[in-house]
């Protein structure tokens, strides 16, 4: 039997499709059980932590990259490697501060946001995509890497366009063992 070359990229959008509408039955869920959006932005964070920690093995099996050496190799990594695999994306990479260790990852489409018109008034404070932001900052800590993972702009808040933040909060330390 063969394959029609145009299958296995169809069933990819249906995939995607699929995530995107639960994921937007699942933030309905939490927004139902719990009455404060900094709740659900937690709950989202946390899901998305999980994810991410057990994502890292998969994305490191699938794309056989290299280790990065630097802050900024690795923003790139996850801009053009893990979110174009994952997500069908690739976000631009701007680097926010001298020392090397802040970045912004700007969106340009969001795929989790694609059935999602605006957020209701009574919930200004919900970050929809904060599952986004676990999963960043769980794979991260799965090599090593600990960092702050936020939301800095929304497009879903009336924002020009949506930035995510990371700040790495310390250098890894370079580990060499002697035998003894």
């Amino acid at each position: 039997m063969s394959r029609s070359p145009g299958r296995k990229q169809e069933n990819h959008k249906i995939s995607r499709e699929l995530f995107v509408l639960t994921y937007g039955a699942l933030v309905a869920q939490l927004c139902k059980d719990y009455e404060k959006d900094e709740d659900v932005n937690t709950c989202l964070d946390t899901m998305g932590y999980s994810i991410g920690v057990r994502l890292i093995d998969d994305f490191l099996a699938r794309s056989a990259v290299k280790k990065c050496r630097s802050y900024s190799e690795t923003a790139g990594m996850i801009a053009q490697v893990a979110f174009k695999m994952y997500l069908g994306i690739t976000p631009t990479v701007s680097c926010r501060s001298a020392a090397g260790n802040e970045f912004s990852l700007i969106l340009d489409k969001n795929p989790l946001v694609d059935f999602v018109e605006e957020l209701p008034a009574e919930r200004a404070s919900l970050c929809y995509c904060n599952l986004l932001c676990g999963v960043i900052r769980g794979a991260l800590e799965m090599v090593h890497l600990a960092a702050e993972v936020t939301f800095l702009q929304d497009r879903l808040k009336g924002d020009a366009v949506t930035e995510i933040g990371i700040t790495f909060l310390r250098k890894p330390e370079d580990r060499k063992h002697k035998r003894n």
